[in-house]
């Protein structure tokens, strides 16, 4: 147990610095954003920066629900706090869901009312140099969290590739609208940014919305469907293999914390068995269905009271 709990402390504390990194990268971003957008005078850079910031208050808070999933449970949390990750997921979605249908209905009403011309030079100054903060931060948390699995790491890695694309894309956009000037195509120029706007707004808009579709089926606790049919996989074959009547399973999911329960029911004739023959029988199942840990909650019962399944 204590090399466990070592294991958990020191993936917590790895999981915290990983979120410490990237709410100082997303600020640092959140600022350039503003600065640039300001000094650009762009539609997009300005909704790209405020998008930093909402998701740097949002990383912020996840770090606070990372800290609080690392300690022990208490009294009045016997189950430790798995069930704020998907609280804080959502709450993420929906706010970026909800900055994304404003930039989308900003960036319509500035089409229709002529467009708007960014400066290009600070603008693509400001593409260049966020593509490379964006690459660079993804890359080092990937590569990290490949060590130790966080969800709140893998919801963060999502945003960042987003950031990156929208980045990638407005870079694009600006560099297509320089080379507009001088031709024919000028007198649309206007329309580059907010055009850009409104195609980004449309490409977001379905990871927040994921990400709320996961989260509200932990928050409701809606079976997962894979961890659902392995354990049946598993419980199939062990009721076969030691001649047991039947079993009822129930699973969950809370964030990355899993909740197993499972009744096996016996025939009336099983001759007396010891107490170490049906824990050997739990840990049968336990290593069968995998994923031990302090975030599988596992329990197993054996009854020969059908009522008791």
């Amino acid at each position: 147990m204590a090399a466990t709990d070592r294991a958990l402390a020191l993936r917590s504390e790895l999981e915290a610095s990983l979120l410490r990194l990237s709410v100082v990268a997303t600020v640092l971003i959140a600022a350039l954003g503003v600065l640039f957008g300001l000094l650009s005078n762009s539609l997009a850079i300005i909704f790209d920066g405020l998008f930093s910031v909402v998701d740097a208050v949002i990383t912020g808070l996840m770090l606070a629900v990372a800290r609080l999933v690392a300690r022990e449970s208490n009294q009045k949390f016997q189950y430790g706090y798995w069930h704020l990750e998907p609280l804080v997921v959502a709450l993420k979605a929906a706010v970026l869901m909800t900055l994304v249908a404003f930039g989308f209905l900003g960036a319509v009403q500035s089409l229709m009312t002529g467009g708007n011309a960014p400066e290009l030079g600070p603008a693509i100054l400001y593409a260049v140099g966020v593509v490379l903060i964006c690459a660079g931060t993804w890359f080092w948390l990937w590569r990290q969290n490949d060590r130790i699995g966080s969800a709140l790491v893998a919801i963060d890695l999502k945003a960042w590739a987003a950031s990156g694309i929208i980045t990638t894309a407005l870079l694009i956009a600006f560099l297509v609208a320089l080379g507009m000037r001088g031709t024919p195509f000028e007198p649309w120029i206007p329309y580059v940014d907010p055009a850009v706007l409104a195609l980004l707004s449309l490409l977001i808009l379905p990871v927040p919305w994921k990400d709320a579709k996961e989260a509200f089926h932990d928050i409701f606790q809606i079976v997962p469907v894979e961890l659902d049919a392995h354990v049946h996989a598993v419980m199939d074959a062990f009721v076969a293999r030691h001649g047991f009547a039947g079993y009822e399973s129930y699973v969950t999911r809370t964030g990355r914390a899993k909740f197993i329960e499972i009744s096996v029911l016996a025939p009336r004739d099983m001759p007396a068995r010891t107490i170490a023959h049906f824990d050997a029988l739990r840990a049968e199942i336990g290593n069968a269905i995998g994923e031990a840990g302090p975030d599988r909650w596992l329990t197993i019962v054996f009854t020969e009271d059908p009522r008791e399944l």
